[in-house]
This record gives structure tokens, sequence and C-alpha cells, in this order.
């Protein structure tokens, strides 16, 4: 167990849980050089925890940790599911528990807060996790001011993480119904446009067989008066 030096306000006995000796060593020096605040004990796995908490017995014994700061992702028992058997014991003051995890992902953050984690630290921790972990500590309960702040925070991260998207409109509708609404209209302008082609269609057609026909008769009749049949024509 390692102690830190110095500091106000009670101390918190802190398990940490964490697979990864690197992520353990940074909690550890994070809390040891935050001033007579923290005790700490470090495992490798959630079934340790489980051992040091008491879970494992029949009827366990008496706590002696104030908070559990644990990895989200761990090999056998996940964070989680360290949560969970935390939680499952339904004691009117239970150990606060929070999760740490290199993901930032607003399902898992969900997932564990709706669970019942205090709070849930992106990792790599730093100093200004320190203040989080005091406020979730059960050696020092936070303040009623802070104890509101942190719960409209909870809320707001459930909120906008539980809360259904907002509806977008189908694109793939309103094109249609727009396409539906044109239709008439680009029918009706081609009809439009056809009835006036053909209407000059026809009158340039007859205009070139009036054109032909006094062309013709202009032939026929020079061709008659030039044979002298000039009254024959008429």
């Amino acid at each position: 167990m390692g102690a830190a030096a110095g500091g106000e306000g009670e101390v918190v006995r802190v398990l940490v849980v964490d697979d990864s000796p690197v992520d353990r060593r940074v909690v550890e020096l994070l809390l040891r050089n935050h001033a007579n605040a923290f005790h700490f004990t470090t495992v490798d796995n959630g079934k340790k925890a489980m051992e040091l908490l008491g879970l494992n017995n029949a009827q366990g014994k008496q706590r002696s940790i104030d908070m559990v700061l644990t990895d989200y992702c761990m090999p056998e028992m996940t964070g989680y599911d360290l949560l969970q058997a935390i939680k499952a014991l339904g004691s009117a003051n239970p150990i606060p528990v929070v999760v740490m995890s290199s993901e930032n992902e607003p399902q898992r953050i969900s997932r564990c807060l709706t669970a019942g984690a205090e709070d849930y630290i992106v990792k790599p921790l730093r100093t200004k996790d320190v203040q989080r972990l005091r406020n979730c500590s059960a050696a020092r309960p936070a303040t009623k001011d802070a104890t509101v702040a942190d719960d409209r925070r909870r809320s707001s991260v459930k909120k906008n993480d539980d809360a259904p998207a907002p509806p977008r409109p189908d694109t793939a509708a309103k094109r249609a119904i727009s396409d539906s609404e044109q239709r008439p209209r680009r029918l009706a302008g081609l009809a439009m446009a056809s009835t006036v082609d053909l209407s000059h269609y026809l009158q340039f057609l007859f205009k070139f067989i009036l054109l032909a026909y006094v062309v013709l008769g202009l032939a026929e009749l020079l061709h008659r008066s030039s044979n002298g049949c000039f009254l024959s024509l008429w």
C-alpha cells in the first residue's frame, strides 16, 4: 500500500485495479504527489480486487476501501463486471466506483454511469482528475453544491448519451415527394413545348407546300406560254 503525504481533509483509501503496469504506475505517482490526500492499494485484475474487498466470501468482511478506481478493459473480469459486482451488494452506503479507460466512447460512458459508476475518466489520468476522485470518494463526501454540480454533470452526460438522436428528415422520401409534385409540371411543360413545336412545324410545312405549289404553277405557266398555250391553262 502507498500513502501520500501532506494535504487537507480525510485521507481517501483507494483501490486501484488495472492490468497494465504502466497505467498503474501513472496512477500511483499521481496519487502520491497529492498531499496527504490518498492511501492506495493496487492490484492487477478484478478477481484480486474482489478478494481484497471480501466479495468472494459469503459473509464478507469489514470494508477498508473508500473508493475503487478500475480500468474498464481487463482480461477475465472487466472493470464493468467489477462495477456490477460491487453495486449488486445493495449496501446503503456502497463503495464508490470510478471507471477509467483509454477510449472516450459515449456508449461506454453511459453504460458505466447507468450501472452506478460515480465517474468515468479517460486515461491517462491528470492532475485535474484528482479533485474528481475526491468528490467521488466515500471518505470525504462532496459538499451540497459539489454534489449538485456532479449530479448535473452526470445527468447531462446521460441525457446526451441516452437521448435518441433528433429525427432527421428522410432525404429520399422528400426527394420522392418533390419529384411526384414536380412530375405533372414537367409533363405539362413538355406537352406545351410539344404543342408549340408542332404548331411551328405545321406552319412551316404549310408555307413550304404553298411555296412549292406557287413555284410549280409558275413553271407550268411559263412552259405553256412558251408553247402558245397560255389560254388553255385557264
